[in-house]
């Protein structure tokens, strides 16, 4: 039996995998850039503090379902490096519920964001 890890040691573990995902993996990269580019946005559109919240935890639910997409990918690549049909469903259904989650996403954010939008627009259309 393996000695249990202590807890600085998963910690540091963890932050390891996210320096990962981000710096390493593509779509971490997009997601990162993504999530900060809704942060500015949110910033200047100066929305509320629940509007912050769904903004954060959609942020975080579509970040977090990416890196156990990638995580997954990578076992399954590691498991069965050839083509085959359950690993396929496998990777599909992973990246699917990734693209759930971003679609959800997106349309809170739209929710969000398009009464802001309208608001900073509506002096441009009365003139």
């Amino acid at each position: 039996m393996r000695a249990r890890q202590n807890i600085f040691k998963s910690f540091a573990n963890a932050f390891t995998g996210m320096a990962t995902f981000f710096l390493q993996e593509r779509n971490g990269k997009v997601q990162l850039a993504v999530a900060v580019l809704v942060c500015l946005a949110s910033a200047f559109f100066k929305i509320s503090l629940l509007e912050w919240m769904m903004i954060v935890l959609c942020i975080g639910f579509v970040i977090a379902a990416e890196m156990i997409n990638t995580a997954l990918e990578k076992l399954c690549d590691l498991v069965h490096p050839d083509i085959h049909p359950t690993i396929k469903i496998v990777k599909d259904v992973s990246a699917a519920a990734v693209l759930w989650l971003a679609i959800v996403s997106a349309i809170i954010g739209l929710i969000i964001f398009i009464p802001h939008i309208v608001k900073l627009l509506q002096p441009l259309v009365v003139s």
